[in-house]
Formats: structure tokens, C-alpha cells, sequence
């Protein structure tokens, strides 16, 4: 009898917002989709897909990366790649086939069976991050403006935006404390018009009264708004701390 192995894994899930509703023939198809754009997006930042572990959850997908991957590589470029790809689609299809995806990235120590299935506490922590209020209220502001938000877990942050990776200005991130269940955590969200993603306008915000755009790192309720340069998320601004650490 093989015994399962246990190795630290980074971690990225995807699920589909509103996939419910749509019909059986409709969802295969935004399935279908998030899968190519996800593989073409993984294939554009370098990153083999045949490489990854791709796990179907029905409306979303657990992407496992290998071993040997930096962490910071499930960051920049994918999720601006992603976005890319999915605001593309959405560009040139039917409002019944458009996607709305809501991503978290984790990383811990897994179990990997010999049949080739995963699971262990990383897993339970990326699907409390995903169903989390702060990271629904980013994708309610709807198709036409930002179509991926992402929620990165407090170690994931730690170990690569506080190392100052290519791509991966802290002022794109915005803290927000997730509470779900028993989980309760800091966590960091990827959010519209950050330095690593879609971008609106840095010098005016035509929802404001004409007032400057403010980015940067905060601690914060979740005030989404849709506008016509994109999705803003309005904050109390505070102060963000960086620890660093070895680990990439």
C-alpha cells in the first residue's frame, strides 16, 4: 500500500459568481470557459498548466501548483492575465455567458493520495477566503467593470508582496478581515485600478465629484461601488505593516 505524501503547496481557487440559474447548457459553457481562459492565462505568465493539479469544484476549480513554484508566480502576471482573458470573453458574448470570478490564493502543507485527489486544512482556509464577504461585494460591482477580484490569506501576503516581487506593489492590496464560520482571519484583497490590475483613471474619479482617485494599502469595510472607469472600492485609509521573511 503507497502512503499518501504531504508537501507545501501554493494554492489558487476559482469559483464563478451567479453560476447559479443559468441552465445546465449555459453553465457548461462558463465552466468551459473559466477553464481555457484560466490555462491560457497560466500559459502567457510562463507557467505550464500540464504542471498544475486542476481540481473541478462544479461552478469553480482549485488550481494546485507544483512543488518548486514562487508563490509570488500565481500573483503576477496570472491574475492580470486572467482578467485579460475574461474581460475579452465578456467583450464578445451574450450577458447569460458572461463570467464574474471571485479568486483566493493560499499556500500550507497538503496530503496528496496516489489517486491523484488533495486535501488537508490549506484547503478548508482557501474555501472560507473565497466565500468571504469582502471578496462577494468585490464581484457584485458586475461584468462591466472588473471581472476578477481576489482575496490573497495573510501568510500568502506575507511571503510575496512583502518581498517585493516584479509586479507586486503593496498598494494594490487592501486589507480586509474575513470572518466565516469558525474562521475568522486577516486577509488582503486584490482590487480594481491597483498597480497590478485594471486600472481607472489615477487622476480623476468621475463618481466623486471630480475629486483624485485615492489608492493604497487600508483597513476597511467593503463600500463597493460600479462606475463608468471600472469598479471602486471606497475605504478608511490606515496603515499597512510589511514583515518579511525568506520564504519566496
Amino acid at each position: 500500500m503507497v502512503n499518501p505524501t504531504y508537501e507545501y503547496r501554493a494554492l489558487l481557487a476559482c469559483d464563478i459568481a451567479g453560476s447559479a440559474g443559468r441552465g445546465e447548457q449555459r453553465l457548461q459553457e462558463i465552466r468551459r470557459v473559466l477553464r481555457s481562459t484560466l490555462f491560457d492565462a497560466l500559459s502567457i505568465a510562463d507557467l505550464d498548466p500540464r504542471t498544475f493539479l486542476y481540481v473541478d469544484t462544479g461552478d469553480g476549480c482549485h488550481l494546485v501548483a507544483p512543488a518548486a513554484l514562487p508563490k509570488a508566480r500565481l500573483l503576477f502576471p496570472l491574475l492580470p492575465e486572467l482578467n485579460s482573458r475574461i474581460r475579452r470573453h465578456n467583450r464578445n458574448t451574450h450577458a447569460d455567458t458572461r463570467l464574474r470570478v471571485r479568486a483566493a490564493v493560499h499556500a500550507g502543507e497538503i496530503r496528496l493520495d496516489p489517486d491523484g485527489t488533495v486535501s488537508g486544512a490549506p484547503f478548508e482556509a482557501l474555501a472560507r477566503l473565497l466565500d468571504s464577504a469582502p471578496l462577494r461585494h468585490a464581484t457584485r460591482a458586475g461584468t462591466g467593470g472588473t471581472p476578477v477580484a481576489a482575496i490573497l490569506s495573510h501568510h500568502f501576503y506575507e511571503e510575496t508582496v512583502g518581498h517585493g516581487y516584479e509586479g507586486l506593489d503593496a498598494d494594490a492590496f487592501t486589507a480586509a478581515n474575513v470572518r466565516v464560520k469558525e474562521y475568522a482571519a486577516k486577509a488582503w484583497l486584490w482590487y480594481p485600478g491597483s498597480p497590478v490590475g485594471p486600472r481607472v483613471d489615477p487622476g480623476r474619479d468621475t463618481d466623486s465629484g471630480g475629486q483624485p482617485a485615492q489608492s493604497g494599502p487600508g483597513t476597511v469595510e467593503q463600500l463597493v461601488r460600479a462606475t463608468g472607469n471600472g469598479t471602486v472600492f471606497a475605504v478608511h485609509r490606515g496603515v499597512q505593516h510589511i514583515r518579511h521573511h525568506d520564504r519566496g
